[in-house]
C-alpha cells in the first residue's frame, strides 16, 4: 500500500501524557515493522520533496515526538514511523533486537544507557548534526566518539512538592533521612522508569560510590521511603507522599493545573539530557534519513517543535542550542547545581544496580 508522503504514521502510542509514557506499563513488543530497503541521497540537508524511498523507523518516548516525526516528514518529505512507548521498552526493544534491528533513530531521555549501547557496539559514531551550534553546556554532553546526540537538558530527581502542605521541603539529599520525612518521601522504581536510574547514579557518585550510595538508600527505606510503580507525581498529587523525587518536568507541568506545586533542585541534580542515537547497523539509505532528522531537530523549526510540542510536559525543557530560550515556568539553567556522572561509567552499572534497588528498596 503506498505511503502517504505528509502524514507521519505512528506505530505504537500506549499512553496519551509524558509522563505515563516513561512508565513500563505494558509487556514489551520486540516485533516491529521491518525496515525499508531504500535509496537516498546522504546530504543532511532538510530540502522538501525527498527522492528517498526509504522510511525511517523512530523509537521514542519523549512527549513532543509525534509533533516531530509529523513536521520532519513535511519539512522533507521523508516518511517517518514512529513506534512510541516508556524509556524501558524503546530501550529493551533496541536490545532485544540488535541482531536483527529495525530502527533507525531512538530518542529518549538519559545518556547512560546510551553509552552502554556505544560500548556493544550498536551505534553509529562520529555523526554531529551541523544545523544548529550547541550552548558550551550543550558541548559537554557529546561523547568524545559522537556516537549519540544530546538534544536537550531536564533534571531527574528534582523535590516536587505541595508549598500548602508542605511550605519548607527538605532542601539536601541528607534531609530526606531526617524523623521529620519519614514515610513522606517517595521515588519511582528505576526497574520500570527510565528517568529515574540517572537519581541513583548520580547520588551515589556523589557519595563516593555504589557501596556508600547503597548504605544510603537503606538508611532511607529504614526511613519510610516509598517506591512507586506507577507514578509517584500521581501519589504527591493524591497525598500519599509530601515530596516526590522525580523528573522536574513532571512537577512543572502539574503545576498549571495546580499552582501549588513546586519544584526545588537539591545539590547534586541530576543531569538528564534527551538523546538522540543512530543505528550503526541499518541500511545506508535509513542513516542518511537518520542524520537529516537529526539535523532537523537541531534546526530552530525543529527546536520550536521540541519546546511546543508537549507545552505541560517533556517541552519544559533548558535548550541547549545557541538562540533558544526555555518555556516560561522553566528557571534559568545557571541557577541548576547539575551532576553529570560519567555515562560510560554508570550505563554498564545500571542494570545490576536496578536489580539490587528492587530487591533492597522498593
Amino acid at each position: 500500500m503506498p505511503m502517504n508522503s505528509t502524514t507521519a504514521i505512528k506505530v505504537h502510542s500506549p499512553r496519551s501524557t509524558s509522563a505515563l509514557r516513561r512508565i513500563l506499563a505494558l509487556p514489551l513488543a520486540v516485533s516491529l515493522l521491518g525496515v525499508g530497503v531504500g535509496v537516498s541521497g546522504a546530504s543532511p540537508t532538510l530540502t522538501a520533496h525527498s527522492t528517498s524511498t526509504t522510511p525511517l523507523y523512530l523509537l521514542s518516548s519523549e512527549g513532543y515526538d509525534s509533533a516531530m516525526c509529523t513536521a520532519f516528514q513535511k519539512a522533507t518529505g521523508i516518511v517517518c514511523k514512529l513506534s512510541d512507548n516508556s524509556t524501558g521498552p524503546t530501550l529493551a526493544t533496541i536490545q532485544a533486537t540488535k541482531n536483527n534491528p529495525h530502527w533507525g533513530v531512538a530518542w529518549t531521555d538519559g545518556n547512560a544507557p546510551y553509552a552502554a549501547l556505544d560500548q556493544e557496539g550498536l551505534l553509529l559514531k562520529g555523526f554531529e548534526p551541523t544545523t544548529g551550534k550547541l550552548t558550551a553546556l550543550g558541548q559537554k554532553l557529546v561523547p568524545a566518539d559522537k556516537s549519540y546526540i544530546p538534544t536537550g537538558l531536564t533534571v531527574s530527581g528534582a523535590f516536587i512538592y505541595n508549598s500548602k502542605i508542605t511550605p519548607k521541603p527538605p532542601t539536601t539529599w541528607q534531609d530526606l533521612l531526617l524523623p521529620k520525612w519519614k514515610g513522606k518521601v517517595g521515588m519511582n522504581n528505576p526497574s520500570v522508569d527510565g528517568p529515574s536510574y540517572p537519581i541513583l547514579a548520580t547520588l551515589f557518585n556523589s557519595l563516593g560510590g555504589v557501596t556508600q550510595g547503597e548504605a544510603f538508600m537503606t538508611k532511607l527505606k529504614a526511613n519510610g521511603f516509598v517506591v512507586s510503580e506507577n507514578s509517584i507525581k500521581d501519589e504527591l498529587l493524591a497525598g500519599t507522599v509530601q515530596i516526590a523525587i522525580s523528573q522536574n518536568t513532571s512537577g512543572i507541568g502539574a503545576s498549571y493545573t495546580n499552582p501549588n506545586i513546586k519544584v526545588y533542585y537539591p545539590n547534586p541534580s541530576a543531569g538528564l539530557p534527551s538523546t538522540i542515537a543512530i543505528d550503526g547497523k541499518a541500511s545506508a539509505g535509513e542513516i542518511a534519513d537518520a542524520k537529516r532528522f537529526a539535523n532537523f531537530v537541531y534546526s530552530p523549526a525543529g527546536q520550536q517543535v521540541m519546546l511546543s510540542g508537549d507545552p505541560q510536559g517533556d517541552s519544559q525543557f533548558f535548550p541547549i542550542m545557541v538562540g533558544e530560550k526555555s518555556r516560561p515556568r522553566v528557571p534559568s539553567v545557571a541557577t541548576i547545581p547539575f551532576s553529570f556522572p560519567n555515562p560510560y561509567v554508570w550505563g554498564k552499572l545500571e542494570p545490576s544496580i536496578n536489580s539490587w534497588f528492587s530487591s533492597h528498596v522498593a
